[in-house]
């Protein structure tokens, strides 16, 4: 296979599609998606025999087990993809509406119009249900897209594949709407971001290395983000018991997903009622700790912090604690040393609540809750396609709001400019 001519072919027949999936009504991406969600629930025992082969490939090639677990399609993992689609199916179509139109002087009347984004690049590893979250999303907001996922995923990627086809046969949508590379040649991932005739955003789902290769490569706009460095701050108006229920989850909830809780900031002042007893139940449930010099003072369980953990990701049971004197310290210290990502203050002090939502530089921002409730599906946008933390466009969950862009519309009967 001539993997360059072949990626030139799926970005020629998405860019095509992309038209026609701009404009079918709501109607016909709901059947489709209903169609997808009956196909693979009907092709269950395709999809395990397809997945057997990944699984027992990926363990004679000595994938980690928690790799191989990502790689499952078990029945709950598929019940899971099922009722993704009906949900996407259910939820508002943007595309099409239109917001602030107001009157101008002129008599015109101005608004801005939800539009798809074109051609959407989806590059990801490991797990085959991605297919089902990315392709639904993408149809539902009107955009074509091509789809790579990690090669020890391949014969599950193309069984789900071929139930997306026949959903969009069914609806009477072009197949090429949803396409899935079907080669495992890495060259296919570098093709895939440098070709902006046909492809308009990348959106990597992955490892960091994975995601900084894409950034450093593409010539295609990238939504992503490289890190999960999340925070919570126990400001010295805090309610205990919230802090101690918040910054348990926060960090023990998952350890290996992004919006886990990596630092903990406290208030001087109230560090010596809280950490203890937080450290007790860390100490119950496995996590290790890392703590500046104040928090040593008090915790002889933990081990010192060092430069580098203010700036680590651990995605591991490991905590690092640093003390601070005020709200301000706790504030740059997340700005200087996060990634943007998901912190979360805890106090009573709406002042200083309202402050840090403010002044806090992270794509959310958070008041008594915790870092884990950054997902799209908590925030109500039925799925998501991926967390940025980029500053234009998409910014937090990208659903299918994130999956559009606005254009200007204006509206005049034989109105001249004078």
């Amino acid at each position: 296979m001539n993997v360059e001519q072949y990626m030139i072919e799926l970005g020629q027949q998405a860019r095509e599609a992309s038209r026609l999936i701009a404009r079918a009504d709501s109607g016909a991406k709901n059947r489709a998606l209903l169609a997808m969600a009956d196909a693979i629930d009907g092709g269950r025992e395709a999809l395990a025999e397809a997945n057997l082969k990944d699984l027992e490939a990926a363990r004679a090639n000595g994938l980690e087990e928690a790799m191989v677990d990502r790689l499952a399609l078990n029945p709950a993992t598929i019940d899971t993809m099922v009722e993704g689609l009906r949900q996407v199916a259910a939820l508002p179509d943007p595309v099409g509406s239109i917001t602030d139109l107001n009157y101008r002087p002129s008599g015109i009347q101005v608004g801005k119009m939800r539009v798809p984004l074109g051609v959407i690049g989806i590059i990801y590893e490991s797990r085959p249900n991605v297919t089902v979250e990315a392709a639904s999303l993408c149809l539902k907001s009107g955009n074509a897209t091509i789809l790579r996922g990690g090669s020890e995923a391949i014969h599950s990627n193309q069984a789900v594949a071929a139930c997306i086809r026949q959903g969009l046969r069914e609806a009477g949508l072009p197949e090429t709407a949803v396409q899935v590379v079907e080669t495992t040649d890495r060259a296919a991932v570098g093709a895939l971001i440098t070709m902006p005739e046909y492809v308009d955003v990348i959106v990597p789902r992955g490892g960091k290395g994975l995601i900084e290769r894409i950034s450093r490569d593409a010539k295609v706009t990238v939504i992503k983000h490289l890190d999960g460095i999340c925070h919570v701050y126990i400001d010295d108006q805090a309610d205990p018991v919230k802090a101690l229920n918040v910054a348990i989850n926060a960090k023990t909830h998952r350890y290996g997903t992004c919006n886990t809780m990596e630092t903990l900031l406290v208030h001087r002042t109230i560090a010596d009622q809280v950490l203890p007893e937080l450290a007790t139940r860390y100490h119950e449930i496995g996590v290790e700790l890392r703590g500046c010099e104040g928090a040593l003072a008090l915790l002889p369980q933990a081990i010192a912090a060092t430069e580098e953990d203010w700036a680590t990701e651990y995605l591991a049971p490991v905590l690092s604690i640093k003390l601070v004197n005020d709200m301000a310290e706790a504030i740059r210290h997340i700005n200087d040393y996060g990634s943007h990502h998901t912190d979360s203050i805890i106090t009573e002090n709406y002042s200083r609540a309202r402050a840090f939502l403010r002044e806090v530089d992270s794509s959310s921002v958070m008041v008594n809750a915790s870092t884990r409730f950054a997902d799209g599906f908590e925030y109500g946008l039925g799925a998501e396609i991926g967390i940025s933390t980029d500053k234009i466009h998409a910014r937090g969950p990208v659903g299918l709001e994130g999956l559009t862009s606005e254009k200007y519309v204006v509206l005049g009967d034989g109105h001249i400019r004078q």
